[in-house]
């Protein structure tokens, strides 16, 4: 069932009217601003001529928090493609409406903190990589979607939807839960969406990725890392590269997803944070059931480790590498590449050796491919689960590879390559295939580090450039000032969209914030005075003195103290981070 593709939103001061434009019936969706209930009407002039009335192209859905719920709707979107003739939508621009009038029924704090979480709700909605399709699901692989029955397909898209990929569930909730507005539920995805039409020799076809964000332990880089009690772990990601050429389709699908063992990674000013292995944790439990699902949705998995041999990278990876012999799963096999090591110094050729490697298993997994009379030719049995220690550069990387075999593969299938030709002959769709690489790589990492991904200039033109070791630096600097300042506020932003925290609408009355306690003041007088004393000794540095002895001792004096403030606050660096106070704000390093 087809989701209402544009609508007219109308507001009153009682009510919000969404008035469907695209199916020529007579319904309204009515919500209530007082009584916050939801019902449909046949139009029958509840409108007023003085209502203030705009288009839209959705529902995103509806967050409650203390001064009570708002309505987040899409007012702007943007095409993507088409996928076997639905539309793909990004959205692009929301508004946030409150059922609320005015602020009056609340203290001067609840009105503070109110404005915090609205702030972190627009930051969420704000972020770039949202998609919807009104008529197609797009929380589905097409092999999921092909073996499903006749009877699955005609189930209202929200209800079918995917749990994992549905970013607005959550929010979607007040309307989901009333079976009659499932012409109002519009299941959205986060992560990364391209469609493109390009063509080799007299060839024309369209190339699609697809890359869906699991809602599961979704967030920051530092503050999410390893994997929960019910099996689910950090950044994961399902990317599907989709073929459609002559009315055939192919589709091949990878996964990402944090280390599975319990481990955490908390900032504390270091460049890179120690990794903690949570040694109290059961990690089999949680080991085994990541696993279970995995072969579940995807058959055998090859699990492709590239993180580095040595030092807190290379504990975890023997972790890992036990917790698999451990397991003594057959559907399971490991394989270390440790990519830094083997590729260093632009060495990038020795990737071969991995893809080498696994080949065999690439092609006993195979990929979806589906004749236009609909006659399946074969299917994927396994994936590739892919990770390094954030799941972003490194990983992007070894996936395009995956992706640019298996699509020469299904090219030559469809008669698009001869059997003696490559991808790289054709320099139009090789730069088109490796832009869409590098895009996907800068948007999941921007979404989850906060930047652009490293080692794009390399997915993007098959080599390293010193441009683009330049900006992996200028990136590697701006991650280090979001991952320490900013990712708190970025951690709680996704915990509340989420449903990770629920607001009571009497918190800091009945029920204290989060945000009532206060920075202790000792936390701001260490830095007031590392500041002071640089200032002072670059002022006794520059302003001449006629003795020179007197003027050095200023240095050392104002030197030594500005050292011994910023040893203390480098000691505590923990402390002076941005930390999470809603749903992770109990997690602590062991």
């Amino acid at each position: 069932m087809a989701v209402h593709e544009t609508l007219r939103l109308h507001i009153t001061a009682d009510n919000f009217i969404i008035e469907p434009t695209d199916s020529g019936s007579n319904e309204l969706l009515v919500i209530d601003r007082v009584t916050r209930e939801i019902t449909t009407q046949d139009n029958q002039g509840q409108i007023p001529a003085s209502s203030i009335a705009k288009p839209i192209f959705g529902i995103f859905g509806i967050i409650h928090l203390i001064a009570g719920p708002y309505l987040i709707v899409i007012t702007k979107r943007e095409k993507v493609g088409e996928l076997n003739g639905h539309t793909i939508w990004a959205v692009t621009d929301t508004e946030i409406h409150s059922y609320s009038k005015t602020l009056f029924h609340l203290t001067e704090k609840q009105i503070t903190f109110n404005k915090t979480y609205l702030s972190m709700v627009e930051h969420v909605v704000a972020l770039k990589g949202y998609y919807f399709s009104a008529t197609y699901d797009l929380t589905h692989s097409m092999q999921r979607l092909h073996n499903t029955s006749p009877e699955f397909l005609s189930i209202p898209l929200h209800e079918r939807a995917d749990a994992r990929f549905m970013w607005n569930y959550h929010v979607m909730r007040d309307l989901s839960e009333q079976p009659e507005l499932s012409q109002y539920c519009l299941p959205i995805v986060h992560g990364f969406i391209s469609a493109k039409t390009s063509n080799i020799g007299n060839k024309t076809f369209t190339y699609l990725l697809i890359s869906r964000r699991s809602v599961y332990r979704a967030g920051t880089r530092f503050y999410m890392r390893g994997l929960d009690t019910e099996g689910k772990v950090a950044n994961y990601v399902e990317t599907e590269q989709i073929l459609l050429c002559d009315g055939h389709k192919c589709s091949f699908v990878q996964t990402r997803g944090s280390i599975p063992l319990f481990w955490s990674q908390r900032p504390d000013l270091k460049y890179k944070p120690r990794p903690v292995i949570h040694n109290s944790s059961n990690h089999m439990e949680g080991f085994s059931q990541h696993f279970d699902e995995q072969i579940y949705n995807y058959g055998k998995q090859v699990l492709v480790n590239l993180v580095n041999g040595s030092g807190s990278e290379g504990l975890l990876a023997k972790a890992f590498a036990q917790s698999v012999i451990n397991a003594q799963n057959s559907k399971v096999r490991y394989e270390f590449f440790d990519f830094h090591h083997e590729c260093g110094q632009t060495k990038w050729h020795r990737l071969a050796i991995l893809m080498n490697r696994l080949e065999e298993e690439r092609q006993n997994f195979g990929y979806l491919a589906i004749q236009r009379d609909g006659t399946e030719l074969c299917e994927q049995e396994g994936v590739f689960r892919t990770n390094c220690i954030d799941c972003l550069d490194r990983t992007n990387v070894v996936q395009s590879m995956f992706a640019r075999i298996t699509l020469a593969e299904q090219f030559r299938r469809f008669g698009i390559l001869e059997s003696n030709q490559k991808i790289e002959d054709f320099k139009q769709f090789n730069s088109l295939f490796m832009n869409v690489w590098a895009d996907n790589a800068d948007a999941l990492s921007v979404q989850y580090a906060g930047t652009g991904a490293l080692k794009t200039d390399y997915t993007r033109t098959g080599a390293r450039t010193l441009t683009g070791m330049m900006m992996d630096g200028w990136n590697s600097l701006t991650r280090y000032f979001i991952n320490n300042f900013r990712d708190g506020f970025r951690q709680d932003s996704v915990d509340l969209f989420l449903g990770n925290y629920v607001i009571e609408e009497e918190e800091d009355t009945n029920i204290p914030s989060p945000y009532s306690d206060e920075w202790d003041w000792k936390f701001y007088v260490i830095p007031v005075i590392f500041v002071i004393t640089v200032a002072m000794c670059i002022l006794s540095i520059l302003i001449p003195h006629e003795h020179f002895g007197e003027q050095l001792m200023y240095v050392i004096f104002w030197g030594g103290a500005a050292t011994i403030s910023f040893g203390l606050i480098y000691l505590y660096g923990v402390e002076y981070v941005n930390s999470p106070r809603l749903a992770q704000a109990k997690v602590k390093m062991e």
